[in-house]
């Protein structure tokens, strides 16, 4: 059967995902999920294995110094092939890099010297702009003002539910113009990951979880010092 055929009937049997925010529970149960993604072709499948790595913050080594982070992740982004899959894991952890931007200026550390301390476009961009309000990027990235605001102010499951926001909303872009086809799969997965961790947290919990983070890490990480998005 070819892929595009495939990956239209491995579609159609999922359930919609809805809101995040919205949803008490996953559309369908962990192991159905699995069941469905069992029929994506074999590259695809290790494809999506590397995608759903990366967009996980639980599946990162805190003990892993930034330089090894940013070496798995380039291998791991060897392993997507469709180009616009890659774009959006690249864009998530772009997302987490300037998060961490934002810790580690929080902390009162310096601007960073070393080109492995995040991932993406904006890494040397944010060094020279360390001192800006926003590192200069409140145009491109309009929720930065806010999340500084939130970070400053303590409120740590707020923090949370907009980068929660930012992330579901750049999924909700990506899947403009797709399907039936593997980056509307990934997508879906990507969602499910995102409601599982969501429901899986309540406020307290969040909050506590949120400043173990922050007072565990020596180092913002730009893969591990985050949360559920």
């Amino acid at each position: 059967m070819a892929n595009a055929n495939r990956y239209a009937m491995l579609l159609s049997s999922l359930p919609y995902h809805g809101r995040l925010f919205g949803a008490t529970q996953t559309p369908l149960s962990r192991i159905r999920l699995d069941q469905r993604l069992a029929q994506l072709a074999p590259a695809d499948a290790e494809c999506l294995r590397h995608v759903r790595r990366l967009a996980e913050w639980a599946q990162q080594d805190v003990e892993d110094s930034d330089a090894q982070v940013v070496a798995r992740i380039e291998r791991s982004l060897g392993h997507i092939g469709h180009a616009g899959v890659r774009d959006l894991v690249i864009r998530r952890l772009e997302l987490r890099t300037l998060v961490a931007a934002l810790r580690r200026r929080h902390r009162g550390e310096p601007a960073p010297r070393d080109r492995h301390w995040g991932y993406g476009r904006w890494v040397g961009w944010i060094g020279r702009h360390w001192n800006e309000p926003e590192f200069g990027l409140a145009r491109a990235f309009s929720w930065l003002p806010e999340a500084k605001r939130l970070l400053e102010r303590g409120a740590s499951a707020d923090l949370e539910r907009l980068l929660a926001s930012v992330a579901w909303n750049q999924l909700e872009q990506a899947s403009d113009g797709h399907h039936f086809d593997f980056a509307a799969v990934a997508i879906y997965a990507l969602r499910w990951d995102m409601i599982a961790s969501w429901t899986s947290y309540d406020g307290e919990g969040a909050i506590e979880r949120f400043d173990e983070l922050i007072a565990a890490a020596s180092r913002p990480m730009p893969i591990g010092d985050l949360g559920p998005f």
